[in-house]
């Protein structure tokens, strides 16, 4: 690993191990010492990481150790793991909202399938109560688009049929697609992040000690 990485690197308070910031969720402690989440890592004051993983957040939660990394009494909200899923799924709604407006997202799965056979894709999102045979069709396209050595296109299914038709501004909206641009490419990443969250696989044993590693930015 180079130094550049190294430096953007920080340590997960459960696991101890080291990665990306873009891979873990900051947290702080509020003016009257209760635990909340940074996303943007923008608060001041000392903060501590977990890996974005809801069940390692459960751990920390269960442990008590924020507190022990924060080096100060703190106050734990119960829904701390429900508050960063739900601030997670605004982050997502908001930057396709935006997406959106700049002409980077599509709805249907007629524009969706066109989208992907056309390689303009990055990513496509199937609404968490879609027919199986729609999600079927839009896979068989990126198979398709893959095998003819086209980039990978990503898959998630992380927002209800409502969530989507909401955030597109109306409609049924079962079928989502993420275009080329600044703003598609935004999507990707808040996705990604929201999906490591709630789906990300075991890595190995879940270390038993907290780690001490915090920053004092």
């Amino acid at each position: 690993m180079g130094l550049r990485a190294e430096v953007n690197d920080r340590t997960c308070i459960v696991t101890r191990q080291s990665g990306p910031s873009d891979r873990m969720i900051r947290f702080v402690a509020d003016p009257q010492g209760v635990v909340v989440p940074d996303l943007k890592a923008q608060l001041p004051g000392r903060g501590c990481w977990v890996t974005a993983d809801r069940r390692l957040v459960r751990q920390a939660m269960k442990k008590n150790l924020f507190a022990r990394a924060l080096k100060a009494k703190v106050t734990v909200p119960v829904e701390l793991d429900a508050t960063v899923d739900a601030l997670l799924v605004s982050a997502l709604t908001g930057m396709i909202a935006l997406a959106r407006k700049a002409g980077q997202m599509v709805a249907g799965s007629g524009k969706v399938d066109a989208a992907v056979r056309s390689g303009q894709a990055l990513a496509v999102f199937h609404s968490t109560d879609a027919a199986a045979d729609g999600v079927r069709k839009i896979d068989q396209a990126r198979h398709a688009w893959a095998a003819s050595g086209g980039d990978e296109i990503s898959s998630f299914r992380l927002l209800s049929g409502e969530e989507m038709a909401i955030v597109m501004a109306g409609g049924n909206t079962i079928h989502l697609a993420a275009l080329a641009g600044q703003a598609g490419e935004g999507v990707v990443k808040r996705a990604r992040m929201l999906d490591r969250y709630r789906n990300r696989a075991e890595n190995g044993q879940i270390a038993g000690d907290p780690a001490e590693e915090t920053d004092t930015e």
